[in-house]
């Protein structure tokens, strides 16, 4: 008996040993990441300071960061600013702002050799000389695509993915890669290695996610182009929280190649709701333009999976009456009293305008959510989610989706038995996973792909037979208190219903908080003033002045006509 006890003892203090030495070496890995992104910081801004004392008055630097996009082409294409003062400019200005936000997650040293490179194109593209950041998980050839997690700090990307390709050869400089939350599967921004990003406009709120470096270095006004992406809401939440125009086309206009998400080429692989890139900036113009510049003969021949259909400047400059569906709640997650008025108001100027308003009513948004979106991810009860997790720490905004999917088989068939009472409830306002059903067999899942497609199906024949050309719609918001988005997965129903469709969809920034709308959320109830309507009370609370936001939709293929709607609602909205 001593002899075994020994051993137990033993045996368990070297499991206690194992698992001490396991999270040093991930903290040493961590701990690495963090010192080459220190330095990458240090060099640069050691590159600015020596530029600074050579040329640019700070005067001019203020100038060039008030220039929308259209502008500065121009002033590059006729050689009145160069390409050096421009990249320095906004180098310098994304220090600053990294500063108060933690937004960058690695600067791009090779930017300086792009510089050179363009300066040797025979002709100077639609992007020359603009300098665009890109988000963490995009490939860059020499760079890490991280996704937040640990098991991805160890290989490099050994090429550019086709669209980093593709804005070199548009004269575009990468010159930064942004933060993500950790999996990318939260829309708030933070993981263990690099930390929580914050909001430009109040750090006590989230700039959105995934794409939540991008939002928060464009808001910022340390980039003047970003590219995103979005599988569920990511480029159109950032958007929504840091007052942003953002683009999620549809999947496939733009090549995702190259392109990782949890480790593995999810992106470019056959999935019912596929992952798509699209551009954030701070107007619509600058969005067609970076469309304009990535649908060209060059994307067309380095993927040939994607569609050659150039941007149609014809739709997007049109000024012809638009019929427009609108509806300001899907009828799963009520969202604040602020981001329905901007629907309504909205609504009241299009219409001023000439246009025509129809009103709509998405179907079957309840089924959607938990039998077709979340069935998607969770299709295996969450299991490969958890693999990503493996040898990681967890970060705390993702600890009650990972809880979640831990749950055993039995305890999720017994979970669901139990609250089988409150089940009209639980399809209201699911807050986690852990009552999804799985599918069972492969039988079960060619089924699921085909329920997603007769949905899409069932909803553009409502969509005709109102003969609308685009919707309005609402978007999440305003911005979150950090923390929170974890807790309230599926309050993006108004987002993720596009990602289901893949329909191309874009977020407008129109209006701001008022203390009236703070007030009125104080009545705020949802639909029965639950435990999840009242987080998301909580989330949303103290946003006086923080930007609010609309979705414009339009049919797969027509990102031309979603961009046109975008630009006469920001002009409106401009104009009011």
């Amino acid at each position: 008996p001593s002899a075994a006890l020994t051993l137990l003892c033993g045996s368990a203090a070297a499991v206690v040993v194992w698992k001490w030495l396991g999270k040093r070496q991930i903290q040493k890995k961590m701990e690495e990441a963090r010192r080459t992104r220190d330095e990458g910081v240090k060099k640069m801004a050691k590159a600015v300071q020596q530029f600074r004392e050579q040329q640019v008055s700070s005067v001019q630097k203020d100038a060039i960061l008030s220039l929308p996009l259209l502008e500065l082409t121009g002033r590059l294409q006729e050689g009145s600013l160069s390409p050096k003062t421009v990249l320095y400019t906004y180098v310098e200005k994304a220090l600053e702002v990294t500063q108060q936000t933690n937004c960058l997650r690695h600067f791009i040293p090779e930017c300086e050799e792009q510089l050179q490179e363009i300066q040797r194109q025979r002709e100077k593209g639609l992007l020359y000389g603009i300098p665009v950041s890109i988000k963490d998980h995009i490939g860059h050839k020499g760079h890490l695509s991280t996704c937040g997690l640990v098991q991805c700090l160890d290989a490099l990307v050994q090429e550019d993915s086709v669209l980093v390709k593709v804005l070199k050869r548009q004269g575009a400089i990468p010159f930064a890669m942004t933060n993500v939350p950790q999996s990318l599967f939260n829309y708030d921004c933070s993981n263990p290695i690099f930390g929580q990003t914050l909001n430009p406009f109040n750090n006590q709120k989230s700039p959105g996610g995934s794409s939540g470096g991008e939002g928060a270095l464009i808001a910022g006004g340390g980039s003047i182009l970003g590219i995103g992406s979005d599988i569920g809401g990511s480029i159109r939440l950032p958007s929504s929280f840091c007052g942003l125009c953002g683009l999620k086309p549809t999947a496939e206009r733009l090549s995702v190649w190259n392109t990782h998400l949890l480790n593995v080429d999810v992106c470019s692989r056959p999935t019912p709701v596929p992952c798509t890139l699209g551009p954030m900036a701070r107007d619509v113009d600058s969005l067609a333009l970076c469309m304009k510049a990535l649908l060209c003969q060059d994307m067309f021949q380095l993927d040939p999976t994607v569609p050659p259909i150039p941007f149609n400047e014809e739709v997007y400059s049109s000024s012809a009456p638009l019929r427009v569906g609108y509806y300001d709640t899907d009828g799963y997650f009520p969202l604040p009293p602020c981001m329905r008025r901007v629907v309504w108001e909205t609504k009241g100027a299009l219409q001023a305008a000439g246009h025509q308003l129809v009103p709509f009513s998405p179907p079957r948004i309840h089924y959607v959510m938990t039998e077709l979106f979340l069935k998607t991810f969770f299709a295996d009860g969450g299991r490969a989610w958890l693999d990503v997790f493996t040898g990681d720490i967890v970060d705390p905004s993702l600890k009650s989706q990972v809880n979640s999917c831990k749950i055993p088989s039995l305890g999720k068939k017994l979970l669901a038995l139990i609250l089988k009472p409150l089940q009209f409830l639980l399809l209201l306002k699911l807050k986690n996973v852990a009552t999804i059903s799985t599918c069972r067999s492969v039988k079960e899942m060619w089924n699921h792909h085909h329920q997603i497609e007769a949905y899409r199906t069932e909803f553009i024949a409502r969509w005709r037979e109102l003969r609308l050309d685009v919707v309005l719609c609402p978007v999440l918001g305003p911005a979150f208190t950090t923390g929170y988005p974890g807790k309230l997965l599926t309050a993006i129903s108004s987002t993720m219903l596009y990602n289901v469709l893949n329909f191309p969809a874009g977020v407008v920034p129109v209006s701001m908080v008022t203390e009236a709308d703070e007030e009125e959320l104080k009545l705020y109830q949802g639909w029965c003033d639950d435990p999840w309507d009242r987080t998301l009370k909580q989330a949303v609370a103290g946003a006086v002045g923080l930007p609010v936001a609309v979705q414009c939709v339009a049919l797969p293929w027509r990102e031309e006509l979603c961009l046109r709607l975008m630009k006469e609602v920001e002009t409106l909205s401009r104009e009011k």
